[in-house]
């Protein structure tokens, strides 16, 4: 009782007391908590998209690294556009579930699925990018500490994970501030920076580490494509608003909605400011430091108070950003659950009322992630955003084909606006898999089937399980008898005990003991009627000295004796005062209940004993 009490304890300390279900109403998002929480991925993703096509335009020397404001402005327009049409989707499925449910409703189940496991893949993805790219702020301002990057990455896992398992309200207001505190920053990061240029003030930006210094290859439309493909990392987590908005307070879809659209704006405003800044100071990508760092140099004049204000928002929302994962990829979880394309367990809200097993498996695998690529960013890149562009495409793919079987009101504009996001975003997905495949798109490409076949092949197992279950035709079992068997190690109170149970349940009562010493095996026949009167006797020679294979080979011939009847196998088995004492005793029982857990007819319990300490 005393450890229990103690482990709750730490668990009450690290996630906080548990909340009631009558009170699940009260852990929604405000707009401006939803904000902070579902936008963080979106507007994160401004402190490495710019630096991604940079890092492929500069392959062709610096003379071209101009392009990234174009390219940038087309991304934008490309993004607001997207965002723009999911509002159609939170106005049609308010009940949340994002891609998944749009797209099982409307192009079956086999396109939900690959939406889902499109969606969960680029969830954790997100995780693993997000961590990294923070550690890289940190780095960039703090370069002693590179080489402990995958340690700092998993450290702040930890953080994300404890902070999620408090809840939604609270995992809200903890994450809050650090967002706004981001925004304020890369606000005053890009207005000084404008005003600067503007009033011609702009010095270029020394490159101490340059990525690249002549040109490797030529400029080519397939360059420029990559370099896009590159920069459409900023796209990612639109859809976490339009995925969770049953997290919103009532107005659920009206909350949303104005959410999405404030994203959008402050998406566009960042990510084309930060690239309008580094065209302007002729910014050279390095090894070592980021863009925003670089930038944050060059416009507030050196490594200032205003430098590490930058420094530390950036590491903060890029690890934040992976709160929207957090945030989504639980909640998609357990919808899959619900429709028996997953674990059953996923299915379960925590004691604070969050999916606490959707919080855990999701950071197993971006720790996963972390630790294999080294906690390296540009490594992670490569297989980011696939998975998104697919679901951004079958999400707005259903959308038409829903307005043009429903014809509402305003159906037309609906399809219009629908039918230009999925046009777009498709064509991005294909840009997005041909620049991408050698650098490791192909991965995920043959990652989503193999996922979905996952899916299938869980709901396949649930609807046996149902057949089996089902009372549908079911008669009594002709049970004659019911035989119960205790194995033994000697003679003890504890075995005393589990036989005076063991009658109860049968008047056809066996101890085992297996003579591996003949000493104690004449010890315990001497004693035996003394204290277990009415319990047969069974001892078993063992030549070779082995516990298990003589009891399981008796047990394997009473079944044989009787196929049809229950058999019951009762372990004395007692309990250590401490947990550390376990390791003084062997497993006997454990090893046991383990070799016998999956015979047809045969029950295996335990009659414990409490030692007193």
């Amino acid at each position: 009782m005393a450890e229990s009490l103690s482990w709750q304890t730490i668990k009450q300390a690290l996630v906080g007391k548990p909340i009631p279900s009558h009170l699940a109403h009260h852990e929604r998002f405000s707009k401006t908590t939803g904000l902070a929480v579902l936008s963080s991925d979106a507007m994160s993703s401004v402190a490495y998209a710019t630096e991604e096509v940079l890092r492929v335009l500069v392959i062709a020397g610096t003379s071209y690294l101009w392009y990234v404001a174009p390219i940038s402005g087309l991304i934008a327009a490309l993004l607001f556009t997207v965002a723009f049409s999911y509002r159609y989707t939170i106005s049609a499925y308010p009940q949340g579930g994002g891609a998944f449910i749009v797209s099982k409703e409307n192009l079956g189940d086999n396109f939900g699925l690959i939406a889902a496991a499109s969606l969960m893949i680029d969830y954790i993805l997100t995780v693993a990018v997000s961590v990294a790219a923070g550690v890289s702020a940190l780095v960039s301002a703090f370069p002693a500490v590179g080489e402990h990057r995958v340690a700092i990455g998993l450290l702040l896992l930890v953080l994300l994970v404890i902070g999620n398992l408090r809840g939604v309200r609270e995992s809200g207001a903890i994450f809050a501030l650090p967002t706004y505190f981001f925004l304020f920053s890369m606000l005053t990061l890009i207005v000084v920076g404008v005003w600067r240029v503007w009033s011609g003030q702009v010095v270029p930006i020394e490159s101490l580490d340059p990525f690249h210094t002549e040109a490797a290859a030529p400029m080519t439309i397939f360059l420029v494509l990559r370099a896009f493909s590159n920069g459409c990392t900023a796209m990612t987590g639109i859809e976490a608003v339009a995925d969770g908005v049953p997290a919103f307070r009532p107005p659920e879809p009206r909350n949303a909605r104005a959410t999405l659209l404030i994203m959008a704006v402050l998406c566009v405003v960042l990510f084309t400011g930060i690239s309008f800044l580094a065209s302007r100071y002729q910014v050279i990508p390095q090894m070592e430091e980021t863009i925003v760092s670089m930038l944050a140099r060059g416009v507030f004049g050196g490594r200032n108070i205003l430098y590490y204000c930058v420094q530390i928002s950036t590491l903060f929302i890029l690890v934040l950003a992976a709160n929207t994962a957090y945030a989504d990829f639980p909640r998609l979880a357990s919808i899959l659950a619900r429709e028996r394309f997953l674990a059953r367990q996923l299915l379960n809200q925590g004691d604070r009322l969050a999916f606490s097993n959707g919080i855990l498996l999701l950071t197993f695998f971006a720790g996963v992630l972390i630790v294999i690529f080294g906690g390296d960013t540009h490594a992670l890149i490569p297989l980011y955003m696939l998975g998104v562009f697919v679901s951004f495409t079958l999400s707005q793919t259903s959308m038409v084909r829903k307005r043009l079987r429903e014809r509402g009101d305003g159906w037309r504009s609906a399809v219009a606006v629908n039918a230009v996001g999925a046009t777009l975003t498709a064509i991005v997905l294909v840009i997005v898999a041909v620049t991408k495949f050698e650098e490791g798109a192909w991965i995920i490409i043959l990652l989503i089937p193999f996922v979905v076949l996952i899916f299938k092949s869980i709901r396949r197992h649930y609807r046996m399980v149902g057949r089996q279950l089902s009372l549908e035709g079911w008669e009594a079992g002709d049970y004659k008898r019911h035989t119960v068997i205790v194995p033994i190690g000697g003679l003890h109170r504890a075995v005393v005990e589990a036989l005076e149970y063991s009658r109860q349940l049968s008047t056809d009562v066996r101890a085992v003991y297996v003579d591996i010493d003949p000493t104690a095996t004449t010890e315990l026949r001497k004693n035996w009627d003394k204290y277990c009167q009415g319990a047969q006797l069974v001892v078993l020679d063992s030549p070779f000295r082995s516990l298990m294979e003589p009891l399981l080979e008796y047990i394997e011939n009473v079944e044989r004796e009787r196929p049809e009847d229950f058999l019951t196998i009762v372990m004395p088995e007692f309990v250590p005062a401490r947990w550390w004492h376990h390791l003084l005793h062997n497993q006997r029982a454990f090893l046991i209940k383990t070799a016998l857990h999956f015979r047809r007819n045969t029950v295996v319990t335990s009659v414990p004993f409490h030692l007193r300490r």
